[in-house]
């Protein structure tokens, strides 16, 4: 039996070439060799006989014991309080003391129950210092309720086991329990010491909480701890997590001594602030101090460099950190990474990456994915990621968060499946990325289940689903979870009202909704976040009130180039062209930036208001002045600004002319431009085109049909027909919708479902008369159809938004604008009716057709009867 246990040992603490191995079997065989002392004495009186230079006296065990946990000899410390415990003398409280400390170091909770075992036998557990030292390595070894159930039974407690405790619910990340017993003690009559406070700052530090955090301050003056540099540290530490530098500077210029810990507090609170350039004349001053920069200092400055996309000054660093032995540390080069991934760099990072000596952990392969995304490399990025699995390296919930920014759809389910896998779905950060790889991919029903499943949804998940109902227009899901938010206790913020405003913007949301949530933003003092005002031009620009966009532009104290855009784009949707190009002209006189989509507006200005050689000269500008070069969408926006003007052999040089094969959106508006200008020879060119591109689209066949109907040309109008009927194209229905009292209402032509048919059809009756009275004649034009004349006349006076009109002038007061949305084009005959009611009637009316907005007020119409 001694050879077999001999043999053991020797094999588990010897031939092991891994430490944390090593450490395993020898607890193990401590747990057997504890055993062997009560049941086989003569064997483990073998065991330790072989230990050299052994002590005789407790005093000497003690020191010793002592040596070995200061100098982390955990093996050595181990075997000599088994020694210990085989010998004749007894442990008093300083060995289990020690004991205790050295099993919260080593992090091991199974043995440290093993020795508050022997501690019970010894009668030693009452002791103040002992049950001290078993509550911090219980709370260490993340055993929080058996380290409160010790504490709680100690008949005896003073500042030090308090702030063990403390400690220890700090350790564990219950910050929230720290200032509840903080508050206790000092009930209970212990007084604080600075070690006590520190613990308690550092706490609040994660906590967040401000107020409390200057309660502690006036402690810290209070009792006299103004020369502890670790509680000034914490100081320092917390106010600047709170975004207070003022007073962090304020404690760091009045400590006399300062440590490299202050330094670093220092540097660390204005790089999290985003106090670049602060951070450099702290980390001279250290300099010019005499306080060495550690790995963590050259950190946080370097990632400084990396925020103001400095290269020189990352290359600097990069020498310093190698000038002071830091370029083999994992968090310097990491940093460095990062910082030339920021600038653009990525050659450099990635040899930095391919030269780190030591194991490349889950931290450097995320930032260099990270890098890769930054700089549009998302297939190097996947390869890495691929790369990474393949050397054994786990993804955590950041490189899982970075990678989904990936938006191949294939890829984007491989990667829900090893979410799922991996049990990342749930974590609130990579669930919120994978729900914003479902919306950016427009698959909110996917996002939407992600969404449900994540357990502790935090706002960003919130904002990122509101997003997503934004993007598709689902106003009235966004709405519901909006309250679903507020239900649940969790404040929005400006990123969540722009979510949900943006929701609003869609054209069949209601009008009062987008209101609703502007006047909850005014409530929460959210309004003049610039991403909320930004919205919000956006959403009354395109729900018809130019008016409130505008003042909400107005009254912004700061502008981004949405707000700039939004107002261009929405001057020209509303057909106010010259109010459009003079905000353009503002931008310019300001030297603000301008880009892509600016153009799109002010050529869009140009166009609904037929100023053709301005349209030119933009165009002309952006190219050649702002050096942007036109996409499809610019050049289409040229093809209709020639082909509303009837110039349509210039629209079709445009076309010859574009770098790249022209869309369907080219070849439906010159089609459309055909039909109007009456040139069926084009137009059949564009209807081929767009019907090969488009082959189940109406719009084609019915522009073709409608332009041949125009011309007289009834059978090629009666082919088409059976073409359509033939491949099973159904011609989208002309609707309209109005709000009235917070409801909407649709009507198709010749609608008879609605309660009040026939007062809706009295009033057009009654209008028809007034009408004909005031000079209005039909433009039997309008309709495609072979018929007489009274039929045609018929068919108009039921067009869907006369409908919708007829029961917005008997359903509101006549105070209240009447606003019509309809998804098709406004036809002539019904423009003309709807000028000739806003005179009789003395009304405000508002319709968006599929290309603009139309205000309609004493006979007059925004649009000057050119769309």
């Amino acid at each position: 039996m001694n050879m077999k246990l001999n043999s053991s040992l020797t094999t588990l603490t010897n031939t092991s070439k891994n430490p944390f191995f090593r450490f395993i079997h020898y607890s193990i065989s401590l747990k057997f060799i504890s055993n062997t002392v009560l049941c086989v004495p003569h064997i483990a009186h073998n065991l330790f006989d072989k230990i050299p230079h052994r002590p005789t006296t407790l005093k000497e065990h003690n020191q010793l014991l002592f040596s070995y946990s200061r100098d982390k000899q955990t093996k050595e410390a181990l075997n000599l309080f088994v020694s210990l415990l085989h010998s004749s003398l007894q442990p008093d409280e300083s060995t289990l003391s020690c004991v205790f400390n050295i099993c919260a170091g080593s992090l091991d909770g199974k043995l440290g129950r093993q020795v508050h075992c022997q501690c019970v036998k010894f009668g030693l557990v009452d002791h103040v210092s002992v049950g001290t030292s078993l509550v911090d390595m219980y709370m260490k070894t993340e055993n929080v309720n058996d380290g409160r159930r010790v504490f709680d039974e100690m008949g005896e407690r003073n500042v030090v086991s308090w702030t063990s405790l403390l400690a220890g619910y700090s350790w564990n990340g219950l910050y929230g329990y720290v200032w509840e017993l903080f508050c206790q003690m000092q009930y209970e009559g212990v007084l604080p010491n600075r070690y006590t406070v520190s613990t308690v700052i550092a706490a609040l530090v994660n906590e967040g909480v401000v107020g409390i955090g200057l309660q502690v301050h006036a402690m810290v003056v209070k009792h006299g701890f103004e020369e502890a540099i670790p509680v000034f540290n914490s100081l320092i530490s917390l106010y600047s997590r709170l975004g207070m530098l003022r007073d962090a500077r304020d404690v760091f210029d009045k400590m006399e001594i300062r440590d490299w810990v202050t330094w670093n507090s220092m540097i660390a609170g204005y790089v999290r602030n985003g106090q670049d350039l602060e951070v450099f004349e702290i980390f001279n001053k250290m300099q010019l101090a005499g306080v060495k920069p550690t790995h963590m200092t050259f950190a946080s400055v370097i990632k400084s460099c990396a925020s103001l996309r400095e290269l020189a000054l990352v290359k600097l660093m990069q020498c310093k950190a190698l000038k002071s032995g830091f370029t083999t540390d994992q968090i310097v080069i990491t940093a460095l990474m990062v910082a030339l991934s920021k600038c653009k760099e990525m050659d450099d990072a990635l040899s930095l990456f391919s030269l780190m000596e030591e194991g490349k952990n889950v931290v450097s392969w995320t930032a260099m994915i990270s890098g890769c995304l930054q700089n549009g490399g998302n297939d190097q990025a996947v390869n890495l990621f691929s790369q990474m699995r393949r050397e054994g390296v786990k993804p955590n919930h950041f490189t899982y968060s970075a990678i989904l920014t990936v938006h191949y759809p294939v890829f984007v389910s491989e990667m829900h499946a090893e979410v799922i896998k991996t049990n990342y779905e749930r974590s609130s950060s990579v669930g919120t990325a994978l729900l914003d790889a479902y919306v950016k991919l427009g698959n909110t029903i996917d996002a939407v289940k992600v969404f449900e499943i994540i357990e502790a949804k935090d706002l960003m998940a919130w904002s990122a689903m509101l997003a997503g109902y934004a993007q598709t227009g689902e106003t009235e899901e966004a709405a519901k979870l909006f309250h679903q938010l507020i239900k649940e206790g969790i404040k929005p913020n400006e990123f969540t009202f722009s979510s949900v405003i943006n929701a609003c913007a869609s054209p069949t949301a209601a009008a009062e909704q987008g209101k609703q949530f502007h006047a909850y933003a005014i409530k929460m003092r959210l309004n003049n976040a610039l991403c909320v005002s930004s919205a919000l031009v956006t959403m009354y620009a395109k729900r018809g009130n130019i008016d409130s966009a505008h003042e909400v532009f107005k009254r912004q104290k700061e502008r981004d180039l949405v707000s700039w855009n939004s107002m261009i784009s929405g001057y020209s949707q509303h057909g106010q062209a010259k109010k459009a190009l003079e905000v353009f002209d503002e931008m310019q006189k300001r030297n603000m930036d301008v880009d892509a989509v600016t153009f799109i507006g002010v050529i869009t200005a140009c166009t609904h208001a037929g100023l053709v050689e301005k349209g030119q000269k933009y165009f002309n500008s952006m190219i050649n002045d702002h050096h942007i070069n036109p996409t499809m969408k610019h050049y289409s926006c040229m093809i209709d600004l020639y082909s509303r003007a009837g110039m349509l052999e210039k629209a079709m040089g445009i076309i010859n002319e574009m770098p790249f094969p022209p869309g369907a959106t080219v070849w439906r508006t010159l089609l459309g431009a055909a039909r109007v200008h009456r040139n069926v020879e084009l137009g059949e060119l564009a209807a081929e085109k767009l019907i090969s591109l488009q082959p189940e689209d109406s719009a084609a066949y019915v522009l073709l049909s409608n332009m041949y109907a125009a011309a007289g040309n009834w059978q090629e109008r009666t082919n088409v027909r059976k073409l359509m009927d033939k491949r099973k194209v159904k011609k989208e229905p002309g609707y309209s919708w109005i709000e009235v009292k917070n409801k909407t209402y649709s009507f198709l032509a010749g609608d008879l479902t609605h309660p009040l048919s026939n007062q809706i059809y009295s009033k057009l009756s009654e209008l028809s008369i007034r009408l004909k009275d005031a000079g209005y004649q039909p433009d039997t034009k309008n309709v495609f159809h072979d018929i007489e004349d009274e039929q045609k006349e018929t068919i108009l006076s039921h067009h869907s938004e006369r409908l919708a009109i007829a029961f917005g002038l008997i359903a509101t007061p006549p105070e209240i604008p009447i606003q019509i949305v309809k998804n098709l084009r406004v036809c002539g005959d019904c423009h003309n009716f709807t000028k000739l009611v806003s005179l009789v009637e003395q009304r405000y009316i508002v319709v968006r057709d599929s290309n603009r907005f139309h205000h309609f007020k004493d006979g007059l119409c925004s649009c000057g009867d050119y769309w």
